[in-house]
């Protein structure tokens, strides 16, 4: 009988903390942080445990010669139980985000679930893995922005702001309305999404070498640049593209928000260091137990570039939302957590 503990290691469970905070950074972004923003990131969760299921159960006659010790090829859970998880997670996800969003978040979470199964049977061993998987997660990011806030979200004046809320939101009109429109609150967010998406892009190109070893050092170079400039970017915040607010409207500057100005640098800074020091170690020594370890801090580096995203929206700017830096430190917080986790059950 299939324990609890091999389903655990199918879908990678503890690898899922890095997943709420691509939700987190798009609604943040947006300007669409609400009470139903922790459902869109449950979606998340469930259709990224999705994907690890449906990739084991894809690379089961790979994984019996690479990698025996998984639970398909050792015998812990049989293809069919995989492959029928793979399947009630995603229309759980889809279901979750459904109901959290609405036809707009449909409109995301359909083409992710989409994309993240395309990926797993069809794009993965190809030249054009990474840039699936990094869609995979730039459509995560957005689908934080499909949602309005609630009626709180401008909580002195209502409806104070041009077009109901931050840039055409519909502040007030409540999670899911009609009074805002999802095109715009998609534009702000998507820095966010190709950053995360950047990020994507150097852990799946690495992890492709997990096996063998890295024969030629200009991947991970690439990598490592990369990383260096998505550090640069990440605190760095838009320039909002329509309807921003005043400086009088619902927030003003002050020192809480000058001092809220530096977490998302500070995550950036962390995110580099750990990331891009495991990168530097395969640069230096490119064998595969290198690559795994550059893999994984990665994706357990990555809740770090998250904060960052979600705090620069509280940060220093005119019409910043003082809370959102501290909800970046949250989300900051999942990567010590799966870096233990990561110890008991592998995120790769």
């Amino acid at each position: 009988m299939t324990r609890l503990a091999d389903l655990a290691e199918l879908v990678r469970a503890p690898a899922a903390l890095s997943v709420p905070g691509d939700v987190l950074a798009g609604a943040a972004s947006a300007g669409t942080l609400g009470r139903r923003t922790p459902a869109l990131a449950g979606a998340s969760v469930l259709l990224y445990w999705a994907g690890m299921a449906a990739n084991d159960w894809a690379d089961r006659r790979l994984d019996a010669v690479e990698r025996p010790e998984r639970p398909i090829p050792s015998g812990r859970v049989r293809p069919g139980v995989a492959l029928g998880l793979a399947g009630g997670l995603t229309a759980a996800g889809l279901a979750v985000a459904t109901a959290a969003g609405g036809v707009r978040a449909a409109a995301v979470a359909v083409p992710l679930a989409a994309t993240i199964w395309g990926y797993d049977l069809r794009a993965k061993d190809t030249a054009a893995g990474p840039a699936v998987m990094a869609a995979c997660r730039g459509l995560d990011v957005l689908l934080g922005a499909t949602t309005t806030p609630t009626a709180r979200g401008c909580a002195a004046g209502g409806d104070r702001w041009p077009g109901g809320g931050p840039s055409g939101t519909g502040c007030g009109r409540g999670a899911g309305g009609s009074g805002g429109s999802v095109g715009p609150a998609l534009l702000r967010a998507l820095p966010a999404a190709l950053t995360v998406a950047a990020h994507t892009w150097t852990v799946t190109a690495l992890s492709r070498r997990e096996v063998t070893g890295v024969a030629d050092r200009r991947l991970p170079g690439l990598t490592l640049a990369g990383t260096a400039l998505i550090a640069l970017a990440a605190p760095g915040r838009p320039t909002v593209l329509s309807g921003a607010p005043s400086s009088t409207e619902c927030v003003k500057r002050g020192p809480f928000l000058r001092l809220g100005a530096l977490v998302p640098v500070a995550l950036a800074a962390g995110y580099a260091v750990r990331y891009g020091r495991a990168q530097a170690r395969v640069l230096a020594d490119p064998s595969p137990a290198r690559v795994r370890a550059a893999v994984g801090a990665g994706i357990t580096g990555l809740p770090a570039l998250q904060g960052a995203l979600t705090a620069r929206a509280g940060g220093g700017a005119v019409g910043a939302r003082p809370g959102v830096g501290l909800l970046g430190l949250a989300v900051a917080a999942a990567a010590p957590l799966g870096r233990r986790l990561a110890r008991l059950v592998s995120p790769t």
